[in-house]
């Protein structure tokens, strides 16, 4: 691998921008950090960054290969037209491309896209997870009340970053279920899955590494204004909206308080769930610890944020790796898979 590369920095947008823009406008807005810490740690690291923002036209991306074809493509693209299930899509014509990469592979995106099949894959290799269920808009089906125990969680089947997840998601009702079923379905358009609710702290692993792995410090969402008798829940208001998280004392932090033997029981759940969704690259997973201490994964998220605050960022940082070294280590990982 050259110690400097041409990188094609390749990322969605929500609007049109032509081969060339250099997303200066963006890059000063909240919603873009990643893309602008990853672009400044690259230049920093030495190489040399072309930004190409893909919207509804991957004919873009094809002239950008064909007139300058890149040393790497650094792959932060998470939609195409505005739909998430198409991630994985980006992912195989970029693989395609026969061009190293970053990030997980298009299977592992698929898989981790679908929450059923994770926990059908997790199920398998007998790693808990929530016992689930999945209510599909093409055919009618009725709730199994002898399968489920309240309460439960109803959420989009495939959807990231909580979108879809309120306090309202959380039902010990059947009809309040059925009806949170149907909002699913006929607002937000897709399938649904029920989880049973797993009461206990939230908390976010990630994990770096291809055949060699390595689990970073354990981060928490703690909710310190929450109500006793109400359930904890990072819901998308809990994860995006400030106002929200002031109000009822929500912040991410280290995860302080965990006995070694959990610890290690966290570590270990991880790297085999890492083994067994077969990732690359990095991931994070989205953990709850049950009051007896049972380590459950609620879902794994393949290409999770990578802005140099967020969860990932700031493990590497707890565990010595510094932000630049943390996009540099991702670029070698591309090339240990080529």
């Amino acid at each position: 691998m050259k110690k400097h590369l041409d990188v094609l920095l390749v990322c969605d947008t929500p609007y049109f921008t032509p081969r060339g823009y250099d997303f200066s406008k963006e890059f000063k807005e909240l919603d873009w950090e990643t893309e602008r810490d990853i672009y400044r740690a690259l230049k920093q690291n030495g190489h040399k960054v072309t930004l190409l923002g893909i919207y509804d036209d991957v004919g873009i991306l094809l002239e950008e290969i064909k007139e300058n074809r890149p040393d790497l493509i650094f792959n932060l693209t998470e939609v195409f037209r505005d739909k998430v299930y198409l991630e994985k899509n980006m992912a195989w014509l970029i693989e395609m491309l026969g061009i190293p990469y970053t990030g997980a592979s298009p299977t592992a995106i698929l898989i981790c896209n679908n929450k059923a099949l994770t926990k059908e894959m997790l199920n398998f290799y007998q790693i808990k997870v929530p016992g689930f269920g999945v209510f599909y808009r093409s055919y009618r089906r009725s709730i199994p009340l002898n399968y489920f125990r309240l309460p439960v969680i109803a959420k989009p089947l495939c959807e990231e970053a909580s979108r879809g997840i309120s306090r309202a998601s959380v039902v010990d009702d059947w009809g309040l279920l059925a009806k949170r079923i149907k909002f699913i379905h006929q607002k937000m358009n897709m399938d649904a899955i029920i989880e049973e609710y797993i009461e206990g702290r939230e908390l976010y692993v990630s994990v770096i590494g291809n055949k060699k792995i390595r689990v970073l410090p354990t981060r928490e969402m703690k909710f310190a204004k929450i109500p006793n008798g109400k359930h904890r829940l990072a819901t998308y208001r809990a994860k995006w909206d400030s106002n929200y998280r002031r109000k009822w004392g929500i912040r991410n932090s280290f995860a302080r308080g965990l006995p070694e033997e959990l610890n290690k029981k966290i570590e270990n759940t991880c790297k085999r769930a890492y083994r067994a969704l077969n990732m690359q690259s990095y991931v994070r997973f989205d953990l709850r610890i049950s009051p007896d201490s049972e380590v459950y994964i609620i879902e794994a998220n393949a290409n999770p944020c990578l802005a140099r605050y967020d969860e990932v960022g700031a493990s590497a940082e707890k565990a010595g790796i510094s932000y630049n070294k943390l996009i540099q280590n991702l670029i070698s990982l591309a090339f240990q898979r080529k």
